[in-house]
Formats: C-alpha cells, structure tokens, sequence
C-alpha cells in the first residue's frame, strides 16, 4: 500500500481482499490498537464494542434489585 496526501493529512488505500476481509463499507471507522515494528493492528468500532462488551461479561456482575439507571440523575452536577 502506497501512503498518499489527502488534503493536510496522508491516506493508505485499501486493496479489495482487505477490505472484503474485514467486512468494511464506505462509511467506517477503524481504530489503529497496536503499531510497531512497521505493522499495524486495526479494529472496527463493532469489534471494539464487542470486544468491551465481552470484558464486561467476564466480570459476571449483577446488578441490585431494583436498580434503575437515570440518566438526569448521573448527570448532575
């Protein structure tokens, strides 16, 4: 992949396979997790939220009975 100027920022160019990989479309977002040694590690903002949504779920927490989230409430300051 050739990087490319884009306006005041640089851009990579995608090649099809990757794309088609990834499952992505006009339009997503992807997130750079890990760069080193000349590679990156990207994520989709869905495999982000899955992934956060699985380490929430390995916590096994529970909520008190009764409980009820009000946003008003958790917005006051």
């Amino acid at each position: 992949m050739q990087v490319s100027k884009w306006g005041d920022s640089l851009a990579v160019r995608l090649p099809q396979t990757l794309v088609d990989q990834l499952g992505l479309k006009e339009g997503d977002e992807l997130n750079v997790v890990a760069a080193s040694n000349g590679v990156l590690e990207i994520e989709t903002r869905e495999q982000q939220r899955r992934r956060a949504l699985d380490r929430m779920a390995e916590r096994s927490w529970t909520l008190p009975e009764g409980y009820r989230f009000d946003r008003d409430e958790a917005n006051e300051r």
